[in-house]
């Protein structure tokens, strides 16, 4: 990986389970990021074990007390909550050391808008849960899409069958509003796909293995939250673990990785219970107007190489 180069400023929006904590370590630990926050949103674990997760991966990523951690959303903006819990507890359903620090007193979408308005035009939100804490950020603050440097979503199927449903996937089926009103409010966007994701991040289990070998604590601890995610996927009839959340979050430092993009129109259904949270993807300018740029292919070989390096490195070491 190259040093320190092209730096990112980050915030993560997140509903810790498995994945999410490997996308904080991204953020946490490659050279390319700067993590400034990471904000919690009510999803597919406990809210609260959400909030222990995140503080978790944080510690073993050796940076204990240098990235706050600020509460949001407990529940969707109008549905009732829906919690998948693929992943078990998020946490390898085992116990950690207690982290070092505790979240912050600020509230999650009060930290977003602070934080873009004192650098507006240099702080990338990356949105890997569903989108209520972004949503409500706009409420408070309807000019924070143009201030905002881009937004990265980890949502939708591309016209595809989703992981809840036969029309959605997960983060816009549990907030369809939320997703609705953050597609609608004119950010500079890029979305990952759950498609793209299940055809082209989802690891072997010869991959794992090459991962479990990495003597580090920080590949132990991958290893360890990763375990229920592919359980769980045997069960479903996918083989391996996927990654859609590290994938999406690699990306905003590696763009080197992305191999083909489309300029598209991305909407939400909140309407029909039949169709809640599908996203309708449409590449025909001549009906709609694009409002989202979408991750086409990547290179799923690069994107496992760049994870390997990151948990060879191990820990950052505490100063």
């Amino acid at each position: 990986m190259t040093k320190g180069d092209g730096m990112v400023r980050m915030i993560i929006d997140t509903d810790t389970a498995a994945d999410d904590s490997f996308a904080l370590l991204v953020g946490l630990l490659h050279p390319r990021a700067q993590l400034e926050a990471i904000t919690i949103v009510s999803g597919n674990v406990d809210f609260d074990q959400q909030v222990r997760n995140a503080l978790i991966t944080v510690d073993q990523a050796g940076r204990g007390g240098e990235v706050p951690v600020h509460l949001g959303a407990r529940v969707p903006m109008a549905r009732p909550w829906y919690a998948a819990k693929a992943h078990g507890d998020g946490k390898g359903n085992r116990e950690w050391p207690e982290p070092a620090q505790g979240p912050s007193d600020e509230g999650a979408s009060e930290a977003i808008v602070r934080l873009v308005n004192e650098s507006p035009g240099e702080i990338d939100l990356l949105a890997i849960g569903p989108l209520t804490n972004i949503a409500t950020a706009v409420l408070l603050d309807r000019d924070l899409p143009a201030k905002v440097r881009h937004l990265w979503i980890m949502g939708g199927c591309d016209n595809s069958v989703g992981n809840v449903t036969a029309a959605a996937e997960y983060n816009f089926y549990v907030d369809p509003e939320a997703a609705d009103i953050v597609l609608r409010a004119g950010f500079d966007v890029t979305v990952v796909t759950w498609t793209l994701t299940l055809a082209q991040a989802t690891w072997t289990q010869d991959q794992l293995d090459v991962l479990e070998a990495i003597p580090t604590p920080l590949a132990a601890f991958f290893t360890a939250l990763d375990t229920p995610n592919k359980e769980y996927n045997a069960r479903v009839g996918i083989e391996g673990s996927t990654h859609p959340d590290s994938l999406t979050a690699m990306l905003m430092v590696e763009p080197d990785l992305i191999r083909a993009d489309s300029r598209c129109f991305v909407a939400v259904e909140t309407r029909s219970e039949l169709t809640r949270g599908y996203s309708l993807f449409d590449r025909q300018e001549r009906r709609n107007a694009p409002n989202t740029r979408v991750i086409d292919e990547v290179d799923a070989q690069g994107f496992f190489d760049r994870y390997r390096e990151l948990l060879e490195a191990g820990a950052r070491p505490r100063e």
